[in-house]
């Protein structure tokens, strides 16, 4: 809508790699700057081992916090679906994607077509049970593999990953008009917090559980996946 913003709150380093800490003040500043921003929802394309109960993890709390504020937090299950031998592996959810409060998601592979009969889990895809816990997730699955998305030309993915570069049609061998592939749950999770967007611009008095709710009943259920 007319004076939406998106506010990009940088927690990681040029090789992906960061700090709870740094996630925590993220999230901090969120909570203190959510009116005059008016800060909806937050996407967390990142995660880091369960180490101990969503009830005492810090970074599981702070979502907690912003949620209870009324700012939807949106997360990615992380990438821990499969070993190396491509064996499946369960209870690979990612913190804070093990949280209740946190809407977490998981990746679809859309095998390059429209068409959703044909769309399937991503192998890769963390599953629950989650570590510890014990609870179902992820919330739900979106499209997340390769994704093609705009990306900062100078940036270290362009850099050592030039096979994953797109060239838009009109872009000339213009590199800042070219495009960048990639793979995973945090190339799902923000077509989800951009579903949510949509949804808080059409009705701003829904809350973070009527979200997750309105999510989960209205989307479509695959017969394929287990629960898990």
């Amino acid at each position: 809508s007319p004076g939406s913003r998106l506010i990009s709150l940088k927690v990681l380093d040029s090789s992906g790699m960061g700090r709870t800490s740094d996630v925590l003040a993220a999230l901090n500043w969120c909570l203190k700057n959510q009116n005059r921003y008016k800060i909806g929802v937050i996407n967390l394309s990142l995660g880091h081992p369960v180490y101990e109960s969503y009830k005492t993890d810090p970074l599981c709390q702070a979502v907690e916090a912003c949620v209870r504020a009324g700012i939807v937090v949106v997360v990615a299950a992380g990438n821990y679906g499969k070993d190396r031998y491509g064996n499946a592996v369960y209870g690979g959810i990612t913190s804070p994607g093990n949280d209740p409060a946190a809407i977490t998601v998981g990746a679809m592979d859309t095998c390059g077509t429209d068409a959703r009969s044909d769309d399937k889990v991503a192998s890769y895809s963390s599953k629950g049970p989650t570590a510890i816990d014990g609870l179902i997730k992820p919330d739900i699955v979106a499209p997340g593999n390769r994704v093609v998305s705009d990306s900062l030309p100078k940036g270290t993915l362009f850099k050592y990953y030039p096979s994953n570069v797109l060239l838009s049609p009109y872009a000339k061998e213009n590199l800042p008009s070219s495009y960048f592939v990639l793979s995973g749950t945090s190339m799902a999770t923000p077509v989800v917090s951009g579903t949510v967007a949509v949804m808080l611009d059409a009705n701003p008095d829904l809350t973070p559980n009527m979200v997750k709710a309105i999510l989960a009943y209205t989307a479509e259920r695959r017969t394929g996946p287990s629960i898990l």
